[in-house]
């Protein structure tokens, strides 16, 4: 096994994967050290391995299972999937599990989602940070030599099998004939939406299905605003009920409505929230500190308890297992279910939505007006030299008035009674992000400015 000397794996394992730059960054040979490294910190005899559609993908991910199957660990190889139909394998197999995608991240990058048996996530704390520290000490002193019986490598299609159990969480059965315009991005949503899409009543228009790890179309990126202005085209011109856009390893989702119009990841949480509490009554909610105003309030109103966390899909994940959750959502558009092993999965919550609106009668937007209730800024980024000190300078302005709020579980959040806004640091840039929300346009706009103000002008 050979080992990666120029490897600096401070630059590619974050706090949730490992993502760099291919061959720049990390190669062929450092996934096969990582392999390796995840069968002995997992103890695992047996792993689930997939990939996405980029370019570098098949051959990391063999040389993953290669470093594995030399510490004696059989793998099972499901080719071709989606992040969350490699946590499907994961749960229904009972084994631990690694994802070949960089997500969103142009052509260049690569990266592993790791989790262990029944898709529980192995982030910095729960497991890769001992990958990291292994897979360094062999690069300093000497790879491992093999065990003396190596595992076997077998292979096993998924798909259906992923679609099959999707399907039988969500009620389709009397939904009306919907025509659905679908941008996959060229990521894998191209290869999963056709077999889950296929039994229903549903005329399917798809864009960019071609899988293409170069994204020659746009970036599979559908939260900027720029990558689903084609989806929303297509919507208007066909006169479709829905747009979808997946981003690249098709685990997040992003509606848009008949009129071309995003809908808020915030109001797609409430809405599935408000089916999952109909199927599981009385249950908790996961939602993290920039969801809207709209998520507690209606999972309050259908008899469910709302729980606030931090963003990042390690604490929506660590909250969930801890409190028996049903259902998780997060502004970014990753949705959790506990009928999911806990993991996020874009499709279930897009089936979730054609099923709303297939028994609604009326069109999306009406549908989604009552759980979009409040005026929202989207995230704003601001490049800052000293992230502490411009939010010192917005808590010193804010905290002195009457009838505010701040907290810190996550950065800052200030509140009053009619607006709300959270100002977070980057972990990775010199930015600071903010988010505001305000019970109509003008406030939450004036509160913008006024933050923005004291962000940038330093």
């Amino acid at each position: 096994m050979a080992a990666s000397a120029a490897a600096d794996l401070s630059q590619i394992v974050k706090a949730y994967d490992v993502r760099g730059v291919v061959p720049d960054q990390w190669d062929e040979s450092l996934a096969e050290l990582l392999g390796a490294a995840f069968v002995q910190v997992t103890g695992a005899d047996a792993i689930v391995v997939g990939h996405d559609m980029r370019p570098s993908s098949p051959g990391l991910s063999a040389a993953f299972a290669r470093g594995a199957t030399g510490r004696g660990a059989d793998v099972t190889l499901i080719g071709l999937c989606s992040t969350d139909q490699l946590y499907f394998a994961s749960g229904h197999l009972g084994l631990p599990g690694a994802m070949f995608t960089a997500s969103h991240n142009p052509a260049q990058y690569n990266g592993i989602k790791m989790c262990r048996a029944g898709a529980a996530p192995v982030g910095q704390d729960t497991g890769l940070g001992e990958i990291r520290a292994l897979v360094e000490s062999w690069i300093a002193s000497g790879a491992p030599a093999p065990v003396p019986t190596a595992g076997s490598v077998t292979e096993r299609d998924t798909l259906d099998e992923y679609a099959a159990h999707l399907l039988s969480l969500v009620d389709l059965s009397t939904i009306r004939p919907l025509k659905v315009v679908v941008d996959a991005g060229n990521g894998m949503g191209g290869h999963t939406v056709p077999t889950v899409f296929a039994a229903l009543p549903i005329e399917l228009v798809p864009m960019y299905f071609e899988l293409d790890g170069t994204f020659p179309n746009h970036e599979a990126n559908p939260l900027d605003p720029k990558n689903i202005v084609d989806l929303q085209a297509r919507v208007r011109a066909e006169g479709a009920d829905i747009g979808l856009a997946f981003d690249g390893d098709a685990d997040r989702c992003f509606v848009v409505d008949e009129r071309g119009e995003g809908v808020s990841p915030s109001a797609i949480t409430a809405l599935v929230a408000a089916r999952e509490l109909a199927k599981h009554p009385g249950g908790t909610v996961i939602h993290n500190l920039i969801t809207s105003w709209s998520v507690p309030e209606v999972v309050r109103e259908h008899g469910g308890a709302p729980v606030r966390t931090r963003v990042g899909h390690s604490f929506i994940k660590e909250e969930m297992a801890r409190t028996g959750a049903i259902f998780g959502g997060e502004h970014s558009a990753h949705y959790y279910f506990r009928d999911f092993w806990n993991a996020d999965t874009g499709m279930l919550a897009a089936l979730h939505v054609l099923a709303a609106l297939g028994t609604h009668g009326k069109p999306l937007s009406d549908l989604v007006a009552r759980y979009d209730r409040y005026a929202g800024s989207g995230e704003i980024n601001s490049t800052v030299a000293d992230q502490t000190a411009r939010t010192a300078a917005v808590r010193e302005a804010f905290a002195a008035r009457e009838g505010i709020t701040v907290d810190t579980l996550d950065g800052l959040t200030v509140s009053d009674t009619n607006w709300w806004f959270n100002l977070r640091p980057s972990n990775t840039e010199p930015l600071l992000r903010l988010n505001v929300e305000a019970r109509d346009e003008a406030t939450m706009k004036a509160v913008r400015d006024e933050v923005l103000a004291l962000v940038r002008d330093a």
